[in-house]
């Protein structure tokens, strides 16, 4: 008797494996929504033409957030716990497996999450900070702090030059913004010292440019967190659930526009349709969702949902809204004609943060 017949069977094994892993991947859709469980720890693959769950992958605890990767294919999720936790967990949403989990050191609680530049961006709330993560490198490349209390949630232009993450506790917006720096066009005073003869100057060549980051931090009202910019990046919408208002920022000017007494106290989250022409507005501890006219700036209808809710997510198409009742422990889709609630899904315990993954 020889290895061969153990060499046979672990070919056989890893054949099995391979076979097993294509058919779960005819399984995934093109387009899918994913949805947190808190409860159950897990990132559900919904398919959305018939609203059936098509697959569960453990995430680890507490996760709050979930964002995909640009082609679809991965998606990460924020494991928070109010700061108790630091890392990423990484799945691949076409093979409905867990990858990796990414410790992220001393950035504990992260929580918001985009996905912009071939990076992860999140925010890290105890550290009062934001920072990207480079699947490339499998490293923290940039790291800059708010000096605000509880940054939350985060938004990340396409093109990664700008930012706005909302500070819960300070009742501010923070905008980031990617600027160019010329260096001096002579050397510094002294820069000859301890340099070899004919060696360069240190420091970089005099004329050149290097990137850097200016913060604006506007004021808005008492525990902004959910938030959204407008699909044509002209305003920020901040829900501000201490005092049950909407504040109005002009992202260009970066300048308080209006405030809405929109009585949406304990608002969650804040989501624009994809047309631009209504916002929807979740409350932890309300029964309905708000949905406000982008244009007119007032309240439109009320729709009954339970007894809270949480996280909002848009279908691109402009059809429907799915929102996240977590006292409820189911997820509604919402019809964007007739700001009907249409279907019920059932994705597991105390459901939360929602993205879609349109995969390439």
């Amino acid at each position: 008797m020889s290895a061969k017949p153990a060499v046979r069977m672990a070919t056989f094994s890893l054949l099995t494996l391979t076979l097993s892993a294509a058919l779960l991947a005819q399984n995934t859709p093109r387009e899918s929504l994913l949805i947190l469980s808190k409860q159950d720890h897990t990132v559900a693959i919904v398919d959305p033409s018939t609203l059936k769950v098509v697959a569960k992958i453990p995430v680890g605890n507490d996760p709050h957030e979930v964002i995909p990767s640009s082609d679809g294919n991965t998606a990460y999720v924020s494991n928070y716990g109010g700061g108790a936790y630091n890392t990423l967990t990484v799945v691949d949403v076409a093979l409905q497996t867990p990858l990796a989990t990414i410790d992220l050191g001393a950035l504990r609680g992260p929580h918001g999450l985009d996905f912009a530049g071939g990076k992860v961006w999140f925010t890290a709330e105890p550290a009062q900070a934001i920072a990207s993560y480079d699947p490339a490198t499998q490293k923290i490349d940039w790291i800059l702090g708010t000096g605000q209390n509880r940054t939350h949630m985060i938004y990340v232009s396409p093109d990664a030059k700008r930012i706005v993450t909302t500070n819960v506790n300070s009742g501010t917006v923070s905008i980031i913004e990617k600027s160019a720096m010329r260096a001096p066009s002579g050397p510094p005073p002294n820069s000859q010292q301890g340099t070899a003869p004919g060696a360069p100057p240190p420091g970089p060549p005099p004329g050149s440019q290097r990137e850097d980051w200016n913060q604006t931090v506007v004021r808005v009202g008492a525990g902004s967190e959910g938030f959204d910019v407008s699909p044509d990046a002209r305003e920020i919408w901040t829900a501000n659930a201490h005092d049950g208002s909407i504040s109005i920022i002009d992202f260009a000017q970066k300048k308080l526009l209006q405030t809405l007494s929109a009585n949406v106290r304990s608002a969650n989250r804040l989501k624009f349709t994809p047309d631009g022409k209504h916002v929807f507005i979740s409350t932890l501890s309300g029964p309905d969702v708000v949905v406000f006219d982008a244009v007119t700036r007032k309240e439109i209808k009320r729709i009954p949902v339970g007894h809270g809710a949480a996280g909002i997510q848009m279908q691109p198409d402009n059809s429907r809204a799915f929102v996240a009742c977590t006292p409820d422990n189911y997820v509604v889709a919402i019809d964007l004609k007739s700001l009907q609630v249409t279907a019920h899904i059932d994705a597991g315990p105390e459901p939360d943060g929602m993205a879609w993954a349109g995969r390439r």
